[in-house]
This record gives C-alpha cells, sequence and structure tokens, in this order.
C-alpha cells in the first residue's frame, strides 16, 4: 500500500465526502466520519492492518466549489498537517450551471482549473501523496448535457493529477462499469448523491488507487 503506517489522511470534499461527518473535524467513532465512502476507506485500512494507525480525516462540506475550497484550504487542509491529501470536487461546479436560479454559482473550466491548480501547487511540497479523485454523474447516457460537462471537468482533473503527480482515481469510470449492468438508481436517488451501494463503489476505487485492492489479504 502506498500509504505508510502511522500517516494522517485528509480527504475533503462536497457532500458526496461530508456525508454527515462531525464538526469542525470529522474524525473518530463511531461517526465522526459520516456515513460515506471516507467511512468506508477508514473501516478497510484499521480491517486491513490494525497496526499500520492511519488517522483518516474528513473535512468534506456539503453544497461546495472548488471556490468554497480555496476559502477555508488554509484551515481545512493546510493547518491539519497531512501527509497524503485526498480531493473530490467539482460536481457542485457543474450542477449549479443548470440550476438557472444559482447559475451564477457555477464555476466555469477555466476558474475551476486555475484555482484547482493553485491550492495543488500550495499544498503538493507538504505531502508524501495526494489523490485526486473525478467528479462524477450516475448517468449512463454520455450525450445528457449534464453528463458531458461533468466528463469535460473530469478531463480537467486528470490533466491536474498529471501535472502534480497524484493518484487519480476515476470515479466516473467505476460508476460507468456499473451502470453498463443496472439502471443509475443502483447507486443513487437523484445520480448525484450515492446511496450505500454508491459509496461503496467509491470506496472501492480509491483504496484500489492507493494500493489495497478490493478484497486483499494484507497490505
Amino acid at each position: 500500500m502506498k500509504i505508510a503506517p502511522h500517516s494522517r489522511l485528509v480527504m475533503i470534499g462536497d457532500s458526496v465526502t461530508d456525508c454527515a461527518r462531525a464538526r469542525p473535524v470529522g474524525e473518530g467513532l463511531p461517526d465522526g466520519l459520516g456515513q460515506g465512502y471516507v467511512a468506508c476507506v477508514d473501516a478497510r485500512l484499521r480491517s486491513a492492518s490494525p497496526t499500520h494507525r492511519i488517522r483518516v480525516t474528513n473535512m468534506g462540506i456539503s453544497g461546495d466549489t472548488v471556490r468554497d475550497l480555496a476559502a477555508r484550504w488554509d484551515s481545512d487542509v493546510l493547518a491539519l498537517k497531512p501527509d497524503w491529501l485526498s480531493v473530490m470536487i467539482g460536481i457542485n461546479d457543474v450542477w449549479r450551471y443548470f440550476e438557472p436560479a444559482r447559475r451564477s454559482e457555477a464555476v466555469l473550466p477555466d476558474e475551476f482549473e486555475r484555482t484547482y491548480d493553485r491550492l495543488l501547487t500550495r499544498i503538493r511540497p507538504r505531502l508524501q501523496g495526494l489523490v485526486l479523485m473525478t467528479p462524477f454523474f450516475i448517468e449512463p447516457l454520455r450525450t445528457d448535457a449534464m453528463r458531458q460537462r461533468m466528463d469535460s471537468y473530469g478531463a480537467l482533473v486528470r490533466g491536474l493529477a498529471k501535472r502534480h503527480a497524484a493518484v487519480l482515481v476515476d470515479t466516473q469510470a467505476a460508476f460507468d462499469e456499473g451502470l453498463a449492468h443496472e439502471a443509475s438508481t443502483a447507486f443513487s436517488n437523484d445520480r448525484v448523491h450515492p446511496n450505500p451501494r454508491g459509496h461503496m463503489v467509491l470506496a472501492r476505487v480509491f483504496l484500489e488507487g492507493i494500493g489495497l485492492p478490493w478484497p486483499a489479504s494484507d497490505l
């Protein structure tokens, strides 16, 4: 596994990451990490090798865009001094574009990439490792307008992952595998917020990205 024993892993993002995590810092048991993929990742790490004692911290906030991450980067990332950082952002940046009453809150591609790049540039030299998770839309029709736009933001994240030597976790590809066999409702009621099964998909591909196959006999 890529994450060394006794490391601190901070996971930041929007509602998909948040999932009712503890405030101000999402840590601890039983519910400090929320009820989504972050808690699943923590449970797998702890059960795979309790002696590694990897400290997982959930800093997701529902509704966030990359602008919001920028506003809280110092307090919610830099101040926590993570060894590893995982970021999944972009869903609200896209979604707002399709909400007429909130379209001004949408983050257009140039600003999204520029802001994200600036944040990663600030933190990358301090990290042992970085994970970037693509935004996703659990919609099989690739010509759907929101799916197309989400895919374009996913491409920006792939470019940022390469630029910053990050582990790329392609969440959209993972959901597409499932969508080849089942309807989107198997993973989410609104195609954005995963149900428990959808969160397990996210946890699985994250763990595969950091070198802990699912399942694995050891680290």
